[in-house]
């Protein structure tokens, strides 16, 4: 069982599963930094179709704070520092991605990329939670990636980021709260690992 903290990408898909998922995100062992998705709030600033990318960038990581909020709302602490945590927090990211400002202010980067930054400057592995078991190739889960492949799974900038940063990433299905503990307790679950140093 790993005992090192870990970041995980909690995808705004998984909205309607959050009631089973956080007793499991809070029993964890090891200490998480979640990293909220967008989702639905996120949605409200797609179809406002903002037309300065800028602007779009910034509501969109305000929509991340909003799910992080709901997150927070079943009983786990925010934070708006970029640390190490010492137990399971919430990260609420605009202020610290708006200070930083490090990366670009595009669609083609979501909570996805957020997320992977946030693992890398922390130096931690990273599990994405998703509505999916991991990034299928022609009807085929893909167990391992060590190289960027195309996908809607994850956004565009997403794995060659985290390949080149060598961030220790796995994809699972976070609508499965049973295979979400299994992971936490070291077990061997369906998912994607991707990196170069598995």
């Amino acid at each position: 069982m790993a005992t090192k903290p870990l970041v995980v990408k909690v995808g705004g898909s998984l909205f309607p599963k959050i009631p089973e998922l956080v007793p499991v995100l809070q029993s964890s062992h090891t200490p998480l930094l979640l990293v909220p998705g967008g989702g639905q709030f996120a949605d409200t600033v797609r179809s406002a179709r903002v037309r300065d990318d800028s602007a779009a960038h910034w509501m969109a990581i305000a929509a991340m704070e909003q799910y992080g909020l709901y997150l927070s709302s079943h009983g786990i602490k925010t934070t708006n520092l970029l640390a190490i945590p010492e137990t399971t927090k919430v990260l609420l990211p605009y202020c610290t991605v708006r200070k930083t400002d490090p990366l670009p202010r595009t669609w083609d980067i979501s909570s996805d990329t957020i997320a992977a930054w946030v693992a890398g400057q922390l130096d931690l592995d990273l599990l994405v939670l998703k509505s999916v078991d991991g990034i299928v190739v022609d009807g085929i889960l893909q167990e391992y990636i060590d190289e960027p492949i195309e996908t809607d799974i994850v956004d565009p900038f997403f794995i060659p980021f985290v390949i080149s940063k060598k961030i220790r990433t796995t994809i699972i299905n976070g609508s499965i709260a049973d295979r979400v503990a299994k992971y936490l307790d070291g077990d061997e679950v369906p998912g994607t690992r991707i990196g170069t140093t598995f």
